[in-house]
């Protein structure tokens, strides 16, 4: 038992990085699904992009769907990998998909919202809470994958 509790732990640190980056992958899939489920379907507050026909905003809405299917889908198969070699690391992962989240997030509420005014979060109110909001929520994702990924650098994952 110890030896493969030994194994599954040198798995865990040999492929330390695949654990984050496939986090990360699903971290975008994740907010950008919730994105474009919530706010642009349900909600109807925008699109992806705001700037022209209510049908040029559909099409780049598909886009930014298939975008955020194709990394979720993506970074499962890394997960499905990382498990057949006995190297999933369950707290590096969700580190990474709280850094994903939060990262896409914040560059969703700056640059895509403010530097490129491709769309905002909500039209005919008062913004700036609307913007506090999205990107103190994507702070507080980095901050606590941050705090996750740093954590578990140089562990073995013992209490995972």
């Amino acid at each position: 038992m110890e030896k493969k509790h030994e194994a599954t732990t040198n798995q865990r640190v040999v492929h330390r990085a695949r654990n984050s980056w496939s986090g990360f992958l699903f971290g975008v899939g994740l907010v950008a699904f919730i994105d474009e489920a919530v706010f642009h379907q349900l909600l109807h507050w925008h699109h992806f992009y705001d700037k022209s026909t209510t049908s040029a905003g559909l099409v780049s809405d598909g886009l930014f769907h298939a975008f955020s299917w194709f990394a979720t889908i993506a970074s499962l198969f890394m997960v499905a990998d990382l498990r057949r070699r006995g190297g999933w690391w369950v707290k590096r992962w969700i580190g990474g998909v709280l850094l994903g989240a939060g990262a896409f997030q914040l560059y969703d509420g700056t640059v895509q919202h403010k530097l490129m005014g491709l769309h905002q979060i909500r039209y005919g109110v008062k913004i700036a809470p609307y913007d506090i909001t999205w990107n103190v929520l994507a702070c507080l994702m980095l901050l606590i994958g941050i705090i996750l990924t740093w954590f578990t650098r140089k562990q073995g994952a013992h209490h995972d």
